[in-house]
Protein backbone atom coordinates (compact mmCIF):
# COMPACT_ATOMS: atom_id res chain seq x y z
CA UNK A 1 0.00 0.00 0.00
CA UNK A 2 2.68 2.38 0.86
CA UNK A 3 4.50 1.84 -2.92
CA UNK A 4 1.08 2.30 -4.55
CA UNK A 5 0.66 5.68 -2.41
CA UNK A 6 4.24 6.71 -3.54
CA UNK A 7 3.43 5.67 -6.84
CA UNK A 8 0.42 7.56 -7.15
CA UNK A 9 2.37 10.99 -6.06
CA UNK A 10 5.11 10.37 -8.28
CA UNK A 11 2.82 9.90 -11.28
CA UNK A 12 0.85 12.86 -10.13
CA UNK A 13 3.93 15.15 -9.66
CA UNK A 14 5.12 14.15 -13.14
CA UNK A 15 1.36 14.86 -14.73
CA UNK A 16 1.79 18.23 -13.52
CA UNK A 17 5.29 19.09 -15.06
CA UNK A 18 3.97 17.28 -18.21
CA UNK A 19 1.23 19.16 -18.44
CA UNK A 20 3.40 22.25 -18.64
CA UNK A 21 5.67 21.01 -21.13
CA UNK A 22 2.93 20.24 -23.33
CA UNK A 23 1.25 22.85 -22.97
CA UNK A 24 4.18 25.06 -23.81
CA UNK A 25 4.82 22.50 -27.16
CA UNK A 26 0.99 23.86 -27.66
CA UNK A 27 2.16 27.62 -27.39
CA UNK A 28 5.15 26.65 -29.63
CA UNK A 29 2.69 25.16 -32.20
CA UNK A 30 -0.16 28.39 -31.78
CA UNK A 31 2.90 30.50 -32.32
CA UNK A 32 4.49 28.96 -35.33
CA UNK A 33 0.97 28.78 -37.05
CA UNK A 34 0.15 32.20 -36.38
CA UNK A 35 3.25 33.36 -37.96
CA UNK A 36 3.70 30.85 -41.11
CA UNK A 37 0.33 29.56 -41.15
CA UNK A 38 -0.50 25.59 -43.17
CA UNK A 39 1.00 25.80 -45.84
CA UNK A 40 4.44 24.97 -47.68
CA UNK A 41 7.12 26.40 -45.23
CA UNK A 42 5.69 24.55 -42.58
CA UNK A 43 4.96 21.14 -44.46
CA UNK A 44 8.93 21.80 -45.09
CA UNK A 45 9.76 22.18 -41.87
CA UNK A 46 8.17 19.23 -40.23
CA UNK A 47 9.22 17.01 -43.20
CA UNK A 48 12.77 18.23 -42.06
CA UNK A 49 12.45 17.34 -38.39
CA UNK A 50 11.59 13.55 -39.90
CA UNK A 51 14.54 12.39 -40.38
CA UNK A 52 16.59 13.69 -37.30
CA UNK A 53 13.59 12.40 -35.08
CA UNK A 54 13.34 9.03 -36.60
CA UNK A 55 17.37 8.74 -35.40
CA UNK A 56 16.53 9.92 -32.51
CA UNK A 57 13.43 7.08 -31.60
CA UNK A 58 15.57 4.48 -33.60
CA UNK A 59 19.02 4.92 -31.53
CA UNK A 60 17.19 6.41 -28.15
CA UNK A 61 13.53 5.74 -27.44
CA UNK A 62 13.49 2.08 -27.73
CA UNK A 63 17.39 1.78 -26.80
CA UNK A 64 16.22 3.44 -23.07
CA UNK A 65 12.93 1.44 -22.50
CA UNK A 66 13.44 -1.94 -24.14
CA UNK A 67 17.23 -2.30 -22.94
CA UNK A 68 19.14 0.45 -21.03
CA UNK A 69 16.44 0.83 -18.31
CA UNK A 70 15.91 -2.78 -17.48
CA UNK A 71 19.55 -4.05 -17.62
CA UNK A 72 20.71 -0.96 -15.52
CA UNK A 73 17.94 -1.10 -13.11
CA UNK A 74 18.38 -4.81 -12.83
CA UNK A 75 22.48 -4.15 -11.67
CA UNK A 76 21.24 -1.30 -9.08
CA UNK A 77 18.11 -3.64 -7.66
CA UNK A 78 20.84 -6.16 -6.80
CA UNK A 79 23.34 -3.00 -4.93
CA UNK A 80 26.09 -3.57 -7.79
CA UNK A 81 26.03 0.34 -8.56
CA UNK A 82 29.70 0.28 -9.73
CA UNK A 83 28.89 -2.94 -12.33
CA UNK A 84 25.90 -0.63 -13.26
CA UNK A 85 28.05 2.24 -14.26
CA UNK A 86 30.21 0.22 -16.05
CA UNK A 87 27.58 -0.72 -18.50
CA UNK A 88 26.45 2.46 -18.45
CA UNK A 89 29.52 4.31 -19.75
CA UNK A 90 29.91 1.56 -22.46
CA UNK A 91 26.68 2.04 -23.74
CA UNK A 92 27.03 5.70 -23.48
CA UNK A 93 30.04 6.53 -25.35
CA UNK A 94 29.61 4.06 -27.92
CA UNK A 95 26.20 5.63 -28.46
CA UNK A 96 27.09 9.74 -28.26
CA UNK A 97 30.12 8.71 -31.01
CA UNK A 98 27.64 6.83 -33.05
CA UNK A 99 25.40 9.95 -33.08
CA UNK A 100 28.15 12.11 -33.70
CA UNK A 101 28.96 10.46 -36.98
CA UNK A 102 25.43 9.94 -37.72
CA UNK A 103 24.90 13.62 -37.32
CA UNK A 104 28.03 14.90 -39.97
CA UNK A 105 26.59 12.45 -42.42
CA UNK A 106 23.28 13.29 -42.26
CA UNK A 107 23.85 16.58 -43.27
CA UNK A 108 26.50 15.96 -45.51
CA UNK A 109 23.72 13.63 -47.59
CA UNK A 110 20.86 15.67 -46.59
CA UNK A 111 19.93 16.58 -50.11
CA UNK A 112 19.36 12.40 -50.92
CA UNK A 113 17.69 11.77 -47.87
CA UNK A 114 14.85 14.62 -47.70
CA UNK A 115 13.25 12.86 -50.85
CA UNK A 116 12.67 9.66 -49.27
CA UNK A 117 10.27 11.42 -46.44
CA UNK A 118 8.72 14.03 -49.35
CA UNK A 119 8.83 12.66 -52.86
CA UNK A 120 6.09 14.80 -54.08
CA UNK A 121 8.16 18.25 -52.92
CA UNK A 122 9.53 19.95 -55.77
CA UNK A 123 11.61 23.37 -56.54
CA UNK A 124 12.18 25.74 -53.90
CA UNK A 125 10.20 23.41 -51.17
CA UNK A 126 12.71 21.16 -52.13
CA UNK A 127 15.35 23.23 -51.34
CA UNK A 128 14.16 24.36 -47.95
CA UNK A 129 13.32 21.31 -46.64
CA UNK A 130 17.02 20.01 -47.63
CA UNK A 131 18.46 23.12 -45.70
CA UNK A 132 15.69 22.99 -42.42
CA UNK A 133 17.42 19.26 -41.84
CA UNK A 134 20.83 20.26 -42.07
CA UNK A 135 20.28 23.46 -39.30
CA UNK A 136 18.88 19.99 -37.37
CA UNK A 137 20.61 17.69 -37.71
CA UNK A 138 23.01 19.01 -34.71
CA UNK A 139 20.43 18.69 -32.46
CA UNK A 140 20.17 14.94 -32.69
CA UNK A 141 23.23 14.49 -30.62
CA UNK A 142 22.10 16.58 -27.86
CA UNK A 143 18.53 15.55 -28.14
CA UNK A 144 19.96 11.83 -27.81
CA UNK A 145 22.43 12.58 -25.09
CA UNK A 146 19.41 14.23 -23.01
CA UNK A 147 17.64 10.74 -23.40
CA UNK A 148 20.62 8.48 -22.15
CA UNK A 149 20.32 11.28 -18.94
CA UNK A 150 16.58 10.61 -18.74
CA UNK A 151 16.93 7.01 -18.92
CA UNK A 152 19.84 6.89 -15.89
CA UNK A 153 17.98 9.34 -13.83
CA UNK A 154 14.34 7.29 -13.84
CA UNK A 155 16.49 4.14 -13.37
CA UNK A 156 16.72 5.91 -9.70
CA UNK A 157 13.16 6.35 -9.61
CA UNK A 158 13.84 10.55 -10.38
CA UNK A 159 11.62 11.67 -12.93
CA UNK A 160 10.87 15.20 -11.71
CA UNK A 161 14.08 16.58 -13.14
CA UNK A 162 13.95 14.78 -16.53
CA UNK A 163 10.53 16.07 -16.99
CA UNK A 164 11.32 19.36 -17.02
CA UNK A 165 14.17 18.85 -19.60
CA UNK A 166 11.57 19.22 -22.46
CA UNK A 167 9.98 22.62 -21.06
CA UNK A 168 13.64 23.76 -21.96
CA UNK A 169 13.46 22.13 -25.17
CA UNK A 170 10.03 23.57 -26.07
CA UNK A 171 11.27 27.26 -24.37
CA UNK A 172 14.56 26.97 -27.36
CA UNK A 173 11.76 26.69 -30.10
CA UNK A 174 9.99 29.25 -28.96
CA UNK A 175 12.72 31.27 -28.92
CA UNK A 176 14.18 30.88 -31.91
CA UNK A 177 10.05 31.62 -33.48
CA UNK A 178 9.48 34.51 -31.58
CA UNK A 179 13.18 36.54 -31.88
CA UNK A 180 15.09 34.50 -35.03
CA UNK A 181 12.25 33.93 -37.31
CA UNK A 182 11.62 37.62 -38.09
CA UNK A 183 15.19 37.77 -39.42
CA UNK A 184 16.00 34.44 -40.59
CA UNK A 185 12.27 33.10 -41.61
CA UNK A 186 11.09 29.31 -40.50
CA UNK A 187 15.04 28.57 -40.33
CA UNK A 188 14.68 30.76 -37.55
CA UNK A 189 12.66 27.73 -36.09
CA UNK A 190 15.19 25.35 -36.73
CA UNK A 191 18.08 27.29 -34.87
CA UNK A 192 15.49 27.19 -31.64
CA UNK A 193 15.50 23.39 -32.28
CA UNK A 194 19.33 23.57 -31.15
CA UNK A 195 18.86 25.54 -28.83
CA UNK A 196 16.41 24.23 -27.01
CA UNK A 197 18.39 20.77 -27.52
CA UNK A 198 21.46 21.82 -26.26
CA UNK A 199 19.55 23.36 -22.94
CA UNK A 200 17.83 20.16 -22.07
CA UNK A 201 20.86 18.07 -22.00
CA UNK A 202 23.20 20.37 -20.06
CA UNK A 203 20.30 20.60 -17.48
CA UNK A 204 19.49 17.07 -16.78
CA UNK A 205 23.71 16.95 -17.16
CA UNK A 206 23.58 18.52 -13.33
CA UNK A 207 21.64 16.09 -12.03
CA UNK A 208 23.39 12.75 -13.42
CA UNK A 209 26.88 14.13 -12.78
CA UNK A 210 25.99 13.76 -8.95
CA UNK A 211 24.97 9.93 -9.41
CA UNK A 212 27.97 9.21 -11.97
CA UNK A 213 31.01 9.08 -9.64
CA UNK A 214 31.33 5.37 -11.38
CA UNK A 215 31.16 6.65 -14.70
CA UNK A 216 34.30 5.93 -16.96
CA UNK A 217 35.39 6.59 -20.60
CA UNK A 218 35.51 2.95 -21.55
CA UNK A 219 34.73 0.47 -24.13
CA UNK A 220 34.11 -2.53 -22.67
CA UNK A 221 32.39 -4.51 -25.29
CA UNK A 222 32.70 -8.34 -23.55
CA UNK A 223 30.72 -6.83 -20.35
CA UNK A 224 27.70 -9.46 -20.21
CA UNK A 225 25.34 -6.52 -19.36
CA UNK A 226 26.29 -4.61 -22.16
CA UNK A 227 26.69 -7.54 -24.26
CA UNK A 228 22.61 -7.76 -22.84
CA UNK A 229 22.12 -4.19 -23.84
CA UNK A 230 22.80 -5.03 -27.85
CA UNK A 231 21.17 -8.27 -28.02
CA UNK A 232 17.95 -6.52 -26.54
CA UNK A 233 18.17 -3.22 -27.91
CA UNK A 234 18.11 -4.90 -31.82
CA UNK A 235 14.85 -6.56 -31.80
CA UNK A 236 13.33 -3.30 -30.58
CA UNK A 237 15.30 -0.61 -33.08
CA UNK A 238 14.01 -2.99 -35.86
CA UNK A 239 10.22 -2.69 -34.10
CA UNK A 240 10.91 1.02 -33.56
CA UNK A 241 11.70 1.34 -37.07
CA UNK A 242 8.18 -0.02 -38.07
CA UNK A 243 6.67 2.74 -36.31
CA UNK A 244 9.33 5.32 -38.13
CA UNK A 245 8.37 3.73 -42.03
CA UNK A 246 4.45 3.80 -41.11
CA UNK A 247 5.30 7.57 -40.31
CA UNK A 248 7.11 8.28 -43.20
CA UNK A 249 4.77 6.49 -45.48
CA UNK A 250 1.94 8.74 -43.99
CA UNK A 251 3.93 11.77 -44.59
CA UNK A 252 4.67 10.71 -48.60
CA UNK A 253 1.42 10.27 -49.13
CA UNK A 254 -0.14 13.44 -47.68
CA UNK A 255 2.57 15.15 -49.51
CA UNK A 256 0.62 14.26 -52.71
CA UNK A 257 -2.33 16.54 -51.35
CA UNK A 258 -3.19 19.56 -51.02
CA UNK A 259 -0.54 22.20 -49.79
CA UNK A 260 -0.40 22.59 -45.58
CA UNK A 261 -1.72 18.42 -45.61
CA UNK A 262 0.94 17.90 -43.77
CA UNK A 263 0.98 20.69 -41.44
CA UNK A 264 -2.22 19.47 -40.68
CA UNK A 265 -1.95 15.62 -40.02
CA UNK A 266 0.89 17.07 -37.64
CA UNK A 267 -0.98 19.43 -35.73
CA UNK A 268 -4.01 17.44 -35.28
CA UNK A 269 -1.56 14.81 -34.19
CA UNK A 270 0.04 16.67 -31.38
CA UNK A 271 -3.40 17.73 -29.88
CA UNK A 272 -3.86 13.90 -29.73
CA UNK A 273 -0.48 13.17 -28.51
CA UNK A 274 -1.21 15.48 -25.50
CA UNK A 275 -3.29 13.37 -23.19
CA UNK A 276 -0.66 10.67 -24.27
CA UNK A 277 1.87 12.25 -23.42
CA UNK A 278 0.91 13.61 -19.95
CA UNK A 279 -0.83 10.50 -19.01
CA UNK A 280 0.15 7.75 -20.55
CA UNK A 281 3.38 8.10 -20.97
CA UNK A 282 3.87 9.74 -17.54
CA UNK A 283 2.06 6.64 -15.90
CA UNK A 284 4.45 4.18 -18.09
CA UNK A 285 7.43 6.29 -16.96
CA UNK A 286 7.02 5.58 -13.47
CA UNK A 287 5.34 2.20 -13.43
CA UNK A 288 8.05 1.11 -15.52
CA UNK A 289 11.20 0.95 -12.93
CA UNK A 290 8.67 -0.41 -10.74
CA UNK A 291 7.82 -3.40 -12.72
CA UNK A 292 11.13 -4.14 -13.71
CA UNK A 293 12.65 -4.37 -10.11
CA UNK A 294 9.24 -6.57 -9.43
CA UNK A 295 10.34 -9.05 -12.43
CA UNK A 296 13.95 -9.23 -11.36
CA UNK A 297 13.26 -10.18 -7.66
CA UNK A 298 10.52 -13.00 -8.96
CA UNK A 299 7.81 -10.67 -7.26
CA UNK A 300 5.14 -11.66 -9.98
CA UNK A 301 2.07 -11.25 -8.28
CA UNK A 302 3.12 -7.41 -7.51
CA UNK A 303 3.80 -7.04 -11.24
CA UNK A 304 0.52 -8.21 -11.79
CA UNK A 305 -1.30 -5.51 -9.41
CA UNK A 306 0.83 -2.35 -10.17
CA UNK A 307 0.81 -3.05 -14.21
CA UNK A 308 -3.20 -3.44 -13.72
CA UNK A 309 -3.17 -0.27 -11.41
CA UNK A 310 -1.67 1.54 -14.72
CA UNK A 311 -3.67 0.04 -17.51
CA UNK A 312 -6.75 1.34 -15.33
CA UNK A 313 -5.53 4.51 -14.80
CA UNK A 314 -4.16 5.35 -18.44
CA UNK A 315 -7.73 4.14 -20.18
CA UNK A 316 -9.19 6.30 -17.25
CA UNK A 317 -7.62 9.45 -18.31
CA UNK A 318 -6.77 8.72 -22.01
CA UNK A 319 -10.63 7.48 -22.37
CA UNK A 320 -12.77 10.43 -21.80
CA UNK A 321 -9.64 12.52 -23.02
CA UNK A 322 -10.41 10.90 -26.25
CA UNK A 323 -14.53 11.53 -26.12
CA UNK A 324 -13.48 14.89 -25.28
CA UNK A 325 -11.08 16.08 -28.07
CA UNK A 326 -13.64 14.49 -30.76
CA UNK A 327 -16.81 16.84 -29.55
CA UNK A 328 -14.32 19.85 -28.36
CA UNK A 329 -11.88 19.68 -31.17
CA UNK A 330 -13.59 22.20 -33.47
CA UNK A 331 -14.06 25.03 -30.41
CA UNK A 332 -10.40 24.04 -29.03
CA UNK A 333 -8.41 24.14 -32.83
CA UNK A 334 -10.30 27.56 -33.51
CA UNK A 335 -8.97 29.05 -30.02
CA UNK A 336 -5.70 27.83 -30.03
CA UNK A 337 -4.47 28.43 -34.00
CA UNK A 338 -7.70 30.44 -35.74
CA UNK A 339 -5.68 33.62 -35.87
CA UNK A 340 -3.01 35.71 -38.32
CA UNK A 341 -1.79 33.33 -41.45
CA UNK A 342 -4.16 30.24 -39.92
CA UNK A 343 -7.67 30.77 -40.73
CA UNK A 344 -11.29 28.92 -40.67
CA UNK A 345 -10.98 26.73 -42.65
CA UNK A 346 -7.65 25.06 -41.91
CA UNK A 347 -9.17 24.72 -38.17
CA UNK A 348 -12.06 22.25 -39.79
CA UNK A 349 -9.41 20.67 -41.71
CA UNK A 350 -7.41 19.78 -38.78
CA UNK A 351 -10.29 19.05 -36.44
CA UNK A 352 -11.43 16.84 -39.26
CA UNK A 353 -8.32 14.86 -39.17
CA UNK A 354 -8.11 14.87 -35.08
CA UNK A 355 -11.43 12.94 -35.00
CA UNK A 356 -9.79 10.14 -36.66
CA UNK A 357 -7.05 10.30 -34.64
CA UNK A 358 -8.82 10.34 -31.18
CA UNK A 359 -10.26 6.75 -32.29
CA UNK A 360 -7.06 5.10 -31.55
CA UNK A 361 -5.66 7.29 -28.23
CA UNK A 362 -6.71 5.08 -25.54
CA UNK A 363 -5.27 1.70 -27.27
CA UNK A 364 -1.79 3.88 -28.09
CA UNK A 365 -1.91 4.23 -24.24
CA UNK A 366 -2.57 1.22 -23.69
CA UNK A 367 0.42 0.04 -25.74
CA UNK A 368 2.76 2.25 -24.46
CA UNK A 369 2.71 -0.13 -21.23
CA UNK A 370 2.26 -2.82 -22.76
CA UNK A 371 5.59 -2.43 -24.30
CA UNK A 372 6.92 -2.02 -21.11
CA UNK A 373 5.66 -4.69 -19.62
CA UNK A 374 7.77 -7.15 -22.21
CA UNK A 375 10.72 -5.01 -21.84
CA UNK A 376 10.56 -5.44 -18.01
CA UNK A 377 10.83 -9.18 -18.84
CA UNK A 378 13.74 -8.66 -20.79
CA UNK A 379 11.66 -9.60 -24.11
CA UNK A 380 12.13 -7.16 -26.87
CA UNK A 381 11.47 -9.73 -29.65
CA UNK A 382 7.65 -10.19 -29.38
CA UNK A 383 6.71 -7.00 -29.52
CA UNK A 384 9.03 -6.41 -32.84
CA UNK A 385 6.51 -9.39 -34.41
CA UNK A 386 3.40 -7.86 -33.48
CA UNK A 387 4.84 -4.06 -34.61
CA UNK A 388 5.48 -5.54 -38.04
CA UNK A 389 1.85 -6.79 -38.47
CA UNK A 390 0.58 -3.62 -37.42
CA UNK A 391 2.88 -2.10 -39.94
CA UNK A 392 1.85 -3.94 -42.22
CA UNK A 393 -1.63 -3.07 -41.50
CA UNK A 394 -1.03 0.38 -41.56
CA UNK A 395 0.65 0.87 -44.83
CA UNK A 396 -2.51 -1.52 -46.18
CA UNK A 397 -5.12 0.48 -44.69
CA UNK A 398 -3.43 4.02 -45.64
CA UNK A 399 -3.52 3.64 -49.09
CA UNK A 400 -6.70 1.81 -49.37
CA UNK A 401 -8.66 4.59 -46.61
CA UNK A 402 -6.62 7.76 -48.82
CA UNK A 403 -6.42 6.74 -52.64
CA UNK A 404 -9.58 5.16 -52.51
CA UNK A 405 -12.01 6.58 -50.05
CA UNK A 406 -13.15 10.21 -49.85
CA UNK A 407 -11.17 10.08 -46.67
CA UNK A 408 -7.93 11.45 -48.15
CA UNK A 409 -5.70 12.55 -45.67
CA UNK A 410 -8.54 11.84 -42.77
CA UNK A 411 -7.97 8.10 -43.86
CA UNK A 412 -4.50 8.33 -42.57
CA UNK A 413 -5.51 8.97 -39.37
CA UNK A 414 -8.24 6.27 -39.16
CA UNK A 415 -5.98 3.41 -40.44
CA UNK A 416 -3.43 4.94 -36.85
CA UNK A 417 -6.50 4.33 -34.90
CA UNK A 418 -7.39 0.80 -36.59
CA UNK A 419 -4.21 -0.56 -36.18
CA UNK A 420 -3.65 0.60 -32.83
CA UNK A 421 -6.73 -0.84 -31.84
CA UNK A 422 -4.81 -4.24 -33.44
CA UNK A 423 -1.28 -3.86 -32.22
CA UNK A 424 -2.67 -3.33 -28.36
CA UNK A 425 -4.88 -6.13 -28.93
CA UNK A 426 -2.38 -9.04 -29.68
CA UNK A 427 -0.08 -6.92 -27.07
CA UNK A 428 -2.42 -7.96 -24.21
CA UNK A 429 -3.30 -11.16 -25.28
CA UNK A 430 0.29 -12.59 -25.64
CA UNK A 431 1.89 -10.48 -22.31
CA UNK A 432 -1.23 -12.67 -20.32
CA UNK A 433 -0.22 -15.35 -21.79
CA UNK A 434 3.64 -14.69 -21.42
CA UNK A 435 2.71 -14.01 -16.99
CA UNK A 436 -0.01 -16.49 -16.96
CA UNK A 437 -2.50 -13.85 -16.41
CA UNK A 438 -2.16 -9.98 -15.83
CA UNK A 439 -5.72 -9.31 -14.16
CA UNK A 440 -7.72 -8.73 -17.62
CA UNK A 441 -10.99 -9.14 -15.94
CA UNK A 442 -10.31 -6.32 -13.68
CA UNK A 443 -8.84 -4.56 -16.65
CA UNK A 444 -11.34 -4.98 -19.10
CA UNK A 445 -14.12 -3.86 -16.79
CA UNK A 446 -12.14 -0.24 -16.07
CA UNK A 447 -11.98 -0.14 -19.49
CA UNK A 448 -15.90 -0.63 -20.61
CA UNK A 449 -16.59 1.40 -17.63
CA UNK A 450 -14.46 4.64 -18.52
CA UNK A 451 -16.41 4.01 -21.89
CA UNK A 452 -19.07 4.22 -20.62
CA UNK A 453 -18.54 7.33 -18.36
CA UNK A 454 -16.73 9.17 -21.50
CA UNK A 455 -20.23 8.37 -23.84
CA UNK A 456 -22.24 10.47 -21.45
CA UNK A 457 -19.82 13.27 -20.78
CA UNK A 458 -19.46 13.63 -25.01
CA UNK A 459 -23.53 14.09 -25.36
CA UNK A 460 -23.22 16.51 -22.94
CA UNK A 461 -20.66 17.96 -24.63
CA UNK A 462 -22.54 18.24 -27.87
CA UNK A 463 -25.32 19.48 -26.56
CA UNK A 464 -23.33 22.28 -25.16
CA UNK A 465 -21.78 23.37 -28.22
CA UNK A 466 -24.84 23.25 -29.68
CA UNK A 467 -26.00 25.84 -27.47
CA UNK A 468 -23.15 28.36 -28.01
CA UNK A 469 -23.19 28.11 -31.45
CA UNK A 470 -27.16 29.12 -31.23
CA UNK A 471 -26.96 32.11 -29.47
CA UNK A 472 -23.76 33.17 -29.39
CA UNK A 473 -20.39 33.79 -31.51
CA UNK A 474 -18.47 31.39 -31.37
CA UNK A 475 -15.98 33.36 -33.30
CA UNK A 476 -14.95 36.16 -31.04
CA UNK A 477 -12.17 34.95 -28.84
CA UNK A 478 -13.73 35.52 -25.37
CA UNK A 479 -16.74 33.42 -25.86
CA UNK A 480 -14.28 30.28 -26.93
CA UNK A 481 -12.51 30.97 -24.24
CA UNK A 482 -15.85 30.02 -22.34
CA UNK A 483 -17.09 27.63 -24.69
CA UNK A 484 -14.02 25.64 -24.09
CA UNK A 485 -13.55 26.16 -20.26
CA UNK A 486 -17.81 25.57 -19.81
CA UNK A 487 -17.20 22.11 -21.31
CA UNK A 488 -14.37 20.76 -20.47
CA UNK A 489 -15.84 21.69 -16.37
CA UNK A 490 -18.75 20.20 -16.82
CA UNK A 491 -17.45 17.43 -18.79
CA UNK A 492 -15.10 16.29 -16.60
CA UNK A 493 -17.60 17.24 -13.86
CA UNK A 494 -20.10 14.31 -15.64
CA UNK A 495 -17.49 12.05 -16.31
CA UNK A 496 -16.85 11.99 -12.65
CA UNK A 497 -20.04 11.31 -11.50
CA UNK A 498 -20.90 8.78 -13.65
CA UNK A 499 -17.48 7.07 -13.11
CA UNK A 500 -18.69 7.22 -9.27
CA UNK A 501 -22.31 5.92 -10.08
CA UNK A 502 -20.45 2.84 -11.71
CA UNK A 503 -17.94 2.35 -8.38
CA UNK A 504 -14.83 2.72 -9.79
CA UNK A 505 -11.59 2.40 -8.33
CA UNK A 506 -9.86 5.00 -9.88
CA UNK A 507 -12.67 7.20 -8.29
CA UNK A 508 -11.56 5.78 -4.79
CA UNK A 509 -8.17 6.07 -4.91
CA UNK A 510 -8.64 9.95 -6.07
CA UNK A 511 -11.28 10.42 -3.25
CA UNK A 512 -8.75 9.09 -1.15
CA UNK A 513 -5.72 11.25 -1.90
CA UNK A 514 -8.50 13.87 -1.25
CA UNK A 515 -9.10 12.64 2.13
CA UNK A 516 -5.32 12.55 2.74
CA UNK A 517 -4.23 16.03 1.84
CA UNK A 518 -7.36 17.60 3.76
CA UNK A 519 -6.14 15.43 6.94
CA UNK A 520 -2.57 17.14 6.28
CA UNK A 521 -4.01 20.78 6.72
Amino acid sequence: MKNKKKTTKTVVLVMLIMILSRLLGFVREVIMTNKFGRGIETDAFFAAFTIPDMMYYLLIGGALSSAFIPVFTSYLSKGDEEEAWRVASTFINITVLLLIVLSILGMTFAEYLVPLVAYNFKGEQLDLTIELTRFMFPAVTFTALAGLETGVLNSYKIFNAPSIGPILYNFGIIFGTIFLSSRFGIKGMAIGVVIGAVSNALYQFVFVSKRAKHYKFIFDLKHPGVRKIFKLILPAMIGLSVTQINLVVNQNIASAFDKGSITALRLANRIMQLPLGIFAMSISTVIFPTITSQIAKGEIEDFRDTFAMGMRNIFFVTIPSAVGLMTLGVPLIRLLFVRGAFKEDDAMVTASILVFYTLGLAFQGGVQLLMRGFYANHDTKTPVKISFMAMFGNIVLSLVLAYYTPLKVNGLALAYSITSFINMSMLFKTLGKKMNGINSKEIVNSFFKSTIAAVVMGVVIVMLNMMFSRYFDVNDKTIQIIQVTVDTLIGAGVFFVVANILNMQEVSDIKEIIKRKRGRR
